[in-house]
């Protein structure tokens, strides 16, 4: 009797073990492998700073794939072709078709999302462990590139750096050029409310303001998603240190526009991006796309924390440190 309730028992199980491999054989018939792309022009750096991109950032951001089997068999394979594919629109290390200043440019940007941990992904490591980036490789990865403009590390002295700010924007261009995305740049920011400041490991001062829809919805806690009309303008200056240690702001570099329009930018997800740099303000970019491929990633990982935001509003920064000094 015993024997025979087994044998009913083990029928539906091999009947649902059979259910699922037919499953499985048949998504693989709509499993379409990625398309391979040759390297048109791969980028160059010393070797040691090669070796920590090829391990953690080519299987996603390059055409040189060296996928593991479980990330070619469907349904994982789906998530993985459309990660790389997104990956490779936002930086390709096989497309490296850059000016010196714009290799520069991208190595800050990759250290900056290595250094805050947001790159290689989360999701990505747990399945491929010995892609992440160790402390030691953030060390060479940011020595490499501040060596590409010998700029030392920063320190955190932020002594009447806004009013030095104030004085030193008048030295600017008085020209008020646009964007290849139709952002103007405006000096009308100069009036607005700081609602934050930082500097940077790149010796820089960053001081950011919010027109008065930004500045309201900071005070009313309703930035998530942050409300159309909404411009935050980051004005980024060079540190100068005087001979009495007061740190004050020197030669501007440039500033930043993210511009909230949920219609106008739904190609990055609801912000128009622009960076006017120098005293001659020249904007970012060749076409309108530059901010789909240079800006929106970077800002989609902070979109949960500070909707898009690097530098966190000063209210918000309060609270954390309220609640940091409470545990």
């Amino acid at each position: 009797m015993d024997s025979v309730n087994k044998k009913r028992t083990i029928k539906p199980i091999a009947i649902l073990f059979l259910a699922v491999l037919v499953i499985f054989a048949v998504l693989q018939l709509f499993n379409k492998p990625l398309q391979g792309k040759p390297v048109a022009k791969k980028i160059e750096a010393p070797r040691e700073v090669l070796a920590i991109l090829e391990n953690s950032c080519f299987n996603c951001h390059s055409n040189q794939q060296n996928l593991s089997w479980y990330d070619k068999i469907a349904p994982i394979s789906w998530a993985v072709n459309k990660d790389v594919k997104r990956a490779q629109e936002v930086l390709n290390f096989s497309e490296w078709n850059y000016s010196a200043g714009e290799h520069q440019g991208k190595m800050y940007a990759i250290l900056n999302m290595i250094q805050s941990g947001k790159m290689p992904l989360h999701n990505y490591t747990l399945l491929h462990p010995s892609a992440k980036i160790t402390t030691k490789d953030v060390e060479t990865i940011k020595k490499y590139t501040l060596s590409l403009s010998n700029i030392a590390p920063a320190k955190k002295e932020m002594k009447n750096i806004h009013q030095n700010i104030k004085l030193s924007e008048n030295n600017l261009s008085s020209k008020f050029p646009i964007s290849p995305n139709g952002i103007k740049y405006s000096d009308d920011y100069k009036n607005w409310k700081v609602i934050s400041m930082s500097t940077l490991f790149d010796n820089s001062i960053r001081v950011i303001y919010g027109n008065d829809i930004a500045v309201k919805a900071i005070e009313t806690e309703n930035f998530h998603p942050w409300p159309n009309g909404s411009v935050v303008v980051k004005s980024v200056w060079k540190q100068e240190k005087l001979a009495d240690g007061e740190v004050r702001a020197g030669e501007f570099v440039n500033a930043q526009f993210m511009v909230k329009d949920s219609k106008k930018y739904t190609d990055t997800e609801g912000w128009g991006f622009a960076k006017f740099s120098g005293k001659n303000l020249h904007p970012t970019g060749k076409t309108a796309s530059f901010a789909k491929e240079s800006c929106i990633a970077c800002h989609r990982q902070l979109a949960e924390k500070t909707g898009y935001l690097f530098d966190v509003p000063m209210k918000v920064n309060t609270e954390r440190l309220i609640k940091n000094l409470q545990k």
